[in-house]
């Protein structure tokens, strides 16, 4: 996993962001797919109670849909959807909060073949609409990379078998 400060179409010097590689001996269409998988999500989140309560609640989400998660973060409930923005399967897919805790939350999705292997890139762009950014680094960024480095070993695990 890697780290990097800026962030996307966003003001560099309004958010935060973080990289995640994993590497994993699968396809990317199938990794790919257990990516866009509602129920696949909720399993890799079970530490967080996460579960989808609107729009695409089950299978896969496609582009332009949005899914409503509901979860337990901090011991504070929360609320997010999510709008899939962009899709070209089995390469690349965006994820974007359109309404939630987040002032700006995007979660770009990259797969790439070599060599037998998959490399998955998760980037992350986030700000918080409370904190500054030497909280959203302190607190927020270590969090979510931990969750999301959780969410791809799940991943990973339940497309090898």
């Amino acid at each position: 996993a890697t780290g990097r400060a800026g962030g996307g179409g966003e003001d560099r010097r309004m958010t935060s962001s973080f990289e995640i590689v994993t590497r994993a001996a699968v396809s990317a269409e199938a990794l790919f797919d257990a990516s866009r998988d509602i129920g696949a999500h909720v399993a890799s989140m079970r530490g967080t109670g996460e579960r989808a309560i609107d729009g695409v609640t089950s299978g896969l989400i496609g582009l332009d849909e949005t899914v409503t998660w509901r979860a337990w973060h901090f011991g504070i409930p929360f609320r997010m959807t999510s709008r899939v923005t962009a899709l070209d399967r089995p390469l690349r897919f965006v994820d974007e909060q359109v309404s939630g805790p987040f002032r700006v939350f995007r979660h770009e999705h990259l797969y790439v073949e070599r060599d037998g292997m998959t490399i998955m890139t998760d980037r992350v762009t986030l700000a918080s609409p409370v904190l500054g950014r030497i909280a959203e680094r302190l607190v927020l960024v270590p969090y979510l990379r931990r969750l999301l480095t959780r969410r791809a070993e799940h991943l990973v695990t339940s497309v090898s078998g």
